[in-house]
């Protein structure tokens, strides 16, 4: 890239840094301040939907943005949900109670759809794909350092104020954003506007609904063999039926299922799926499991989740540099995944001290950095032009939607080997538990994210091998 394109490409990056870093960093703000929401205001067991809620409303509402941006101008639609963001962290301050709180995450989750998806679409209207590319490192970087991050900026915030503050700081940057956004030169609207899959719209966040809330509330707000648990696993079902056939019979569908169909394609979106899984439960349990099993206090939990921070951007950048070099992304998830999945299991089985996990959570997000970069070039190379803007919001679906099932479904595993640990349980439950009961009931979710992890890498070695210089951005080959 010449010189006057990265300089065009950073001053488009620095106007819409601030909506993609408040989307990443409001996934697991919370982490280390749910033990203190819990003991303001209750309710344990619902908690987990305040980081499910708001990735879930996230995921749902990507594409509805996307074809929105399309119609009526990214910028605009982009301070549309800074708009919606705003008022869910407005919400949320306020909030006195668990259930008022997951609405305005909710609220903020439909907000944060927009944020993240239309800030890349943005760059992607100046800066070509091919160029783009060059740039993924950055991209996959600044997605797990905002994301991680979160713990550590919500640590500081509880200790030393108190955790509404933790909304109540969103709202100047908001407030910058727009102002950046609102100069920002727009870009033609399209003379033909494109009719939008409103069934296939509706059906999707249904799907998902019903998929995470079965996930999450199994084993606790009713049993797995239960008729309420048959009916969510038959409602899926039925509904995911209609939702393909619906799919195949429409012209301008929201799902690519021609692209899906490729090895090429699904296998890399399935690994980003299970990468978002793993990535998530070391952001939103570690903090907790820092705090309850070892005795730290929010802040220093927060400091000792720095060092998963480096190591996912050292895994990034290395991944971006061995890309441009080599051309062939196919390898290097696969290796990165494996060691990820070692040091899961290490953290599953060796006695826990805060430095031994800050370690550990070191490496496993050296091997975590490998995924995005490699998985997010391989889709956009063979989907080609043409499909750039659907296959990277396909993208971004499947890790809002891993990041969504991975909490759901680690957070049913650890919680329910917890004794006495049910619906109407507070956070001292958690707390006065036996230390090595709590200590095991972690440690076999870091054992599940052992076997995800190398279930992930699998999958990587599945992915055809393909060279980069095979393939333009323009078309694909044949």
């Amino acid at each position: 890239m010449s010189n006057v394109d990265k300089k065009v490409f950073l001053r488009i990056f620095a106007t819409v840094f601030l909506p993609m870093f408040l989307a990443a960093v409001d996934q697991t703000l919370l982490a280390t301040a749910t033990p203190d929401i819990v003991r303001d205001i209750g309710d344990m067991q619902l908690a987990s939907w305040i980081v499910i809620g708001y990735m879930l409303t996230g995921a749902a509402t990507i594409p509805i943005y996307g074809w929105l941006g399309d119609q009526f101008g990214r910028r605009n639609i982009l301070i549309v949900a800074l708009g919606i963001f705003a008022m869910g962290s407005v919400f949320c301050a306020l909030s006195s109670t668990m259930f008022q709180l997951v609405m305005g995450r909710i609220l903020q989750g439909i907000g944060s759809g927009g944020l993240m998806s239309l800030s890349q679409a943005l760059i992607g209207e100046v800066v070509p794909p091919r160029q783009r590319a060059r740039f993924q490192g950055y991209f996959s970087a600044f997605f797990a350092l905002s994301s991680i991050s979160g713990p550590v900026l919500g640590g500081l915030v509880v200790t030393y104020l108190s955790w509404q503050w933790l909304f109540w700081f969103n709202l100047p940057l908001i407030a910058l954003g727009v102002y950046r956004l609102s100069r920002m030169k727009t870009v033609a609207l399209p003379e033909k506007r494109r009719s939008i899959d409103a069934y296939g719209l509706m059906l999707f966040p249904i799907l998902t609904a019903v998929i995470i809330y079965w996930l999450s509330s199994g084993g606790h707000y009713f049993a797995w063999g239960s008729v309420t648990s048959i009916a969510l696993i038959s409602t899926f079902l039925v509904t995911f039926g209609i939702f393909i056939w619906q799919q195949k019979r429409t012209q301008d569908s929201f799902l690519p299922l021609h692209l899906l169909v490729k090895k090429e394609i699904h296998r890399p979106l399935l690994s980003g799926f299970m990468f978002a899984a793993c990535l998530f439960l070391l952001a939103f349990f570690l903090p907790i499991f820092l705090q309850v099993a070892l005795h730290l206090n929010a802040a220093a939990a927060g400091v000792h989740m720095i060092p998963l921070s480096g190591g996912v951007i050292c895994g990034a950048y290395t991944t971006g540099k061995l890309i441009s070099r080599y051309g062939v992304p196919k390898y290097i998830p696969v290796i990165g995944m494996s060691f990820t999945a070692v040091n899961f299991l290490l953290l599953g089985t060796l006695a826990p001290t805060p430095t031994l996990v800050s370690g550990l959570a070191f490496l496993c997000g050296c091997g975590l950095g490998t995924v995005m970069p490699s998985t997010q070039l391989t889709i956009q190379t063979i989907a080609g032009k043409q499909h750039l803007g659907r296959i990277t919001a396909m993208g971004g679906l499947c890790r809002s939607l891993g990041g969504s099932v991975g909490t759901a479904m680690f957070g049913t595993l650890i919680y329910s080997l917890i004794p006495g640990f049910g619906v109407s349980s507070s956070i001292d439950v958690l707390v006065n538990a036996p230390h090595g009961v709590v200590v095991e009931a972690f440690q076999w979710g870091f054992k599940a994210a052992a076997l995800l992890a190398a279930v992930c890498a699998f999958n990587a070695f599945c992915v055809p091998r393909i060279h980069l210089d095979d393939y333009t951005f323009d078309e694909t080959k044949p």
